[in-house]
């Protein structure tokens, strides 16, 4: 298998960055696949962890929600939601969360609660869930989202999770454990804070995207790395994965 398009390329290089990670909370949609085809793959004894209470969830697809009974089902073991926040997340116990998002700005805040005015909104989202707990407290947060105008915005209509606020320190003023989104995965590319402004920067492109189109297609002046770098393509091996993973027929270790 040698063909993909760029939503296989973000799952496999989202699934790159957790190698050598043991615990990952997990949200649902791209960063599931994404969680999933790691553990399949680059970190087989990855631990995931859902809000809904399961550990160690081995789902042969991807799961339609928290609530998909098989998460349950292939769990190591299943704990209640307030165990798993109260005593796995908030204390810091947890390497890494990935999360999704409707809207991102600048310095990777997240909304995904409503899309306009919050008592009069274009949209009203799926709301909050545990994303600001985990953008909170996870040892850092990766997002993993589709790269557009409408996504990638100057300001947000409503700050769900805090990525890293209005800039350096800001996370320590609130309180925050975590260090906060350390990459931001998309369909074009990869983006990472820089470590004095914590404003994203492009640092990398996927094979055959310009950074002209990763520019055209960010709401705001977007900083570009002096030291630019292209993604290495999937290997068939990663595809191969994916595949069984998107047609529900990987194996349960």
């Amino acid at each position: 298998m040698t063909g993909y398009d760029s939503d296989a390329m973000m799952t496999v290089a989202a699934a790159r960055l957790l190698e050598g990670r043991r615990t990952c909370f997990v949200g649902i949609g791209l960063p599931s696949l994404a969680a999933n085809l790691a553990r399949a793959t680059i970190a087989p004894g990855l631990v995931l962890i859902y809000e809904s209470g399961t550990i160690g969830s081995k789902p042969p697809r991807p799961p339609l929600s928290i609530g998909d009974g098989v998460l349950a089902e292939t769990a190591d073991t299943v704990v209640s939601s307030a165990e798993i926040f109260n005593y796995w997340l908030q204390p810091g116990r947890i390497d890494t969360g990935f999360l999704g998002a409707a809207q991102l700005d600048r310095h990777a805040n997240i909304n995904t609660t409503v899309i306009g005015g919050y008592r009069s909104p274009k949209v009203r989202l799926p709301g909050a869930g545990g994303a600001p707990e985990i953008a909170a407290s996870c040892r850092e947060t990766v997002i993993v989202v589709r790269h557009s105008k409408r996504v990638f915005v100057d300001r947000l209509d409503f700050t769900t999770s805090v990525g890293h606020g209005d800039g350096p320190g800001a996370r320590e003023r609130l309180g925050l454990r975590g260090a906060g989104p350390t990459a931001v995965i998309t369909d074009l590319g990869l983006l990472e804070p820089d470590p004095d402004t914590r404003e994203l920067v492009l640092t990398r492109v996927h094979p055959g995207v310009t950074v002209d189109k990763v520019l055209e297609s960010t709401g705001w002046p977007l900083r570009v790395s002096d030291h630019m770098a292209t993604t290495p393509a999937p290997t068939p091996e990663e595809l191969a994965a994916l595949h069984r993973l998107t047609n529900g027929k990987e194996a349960r270790r």
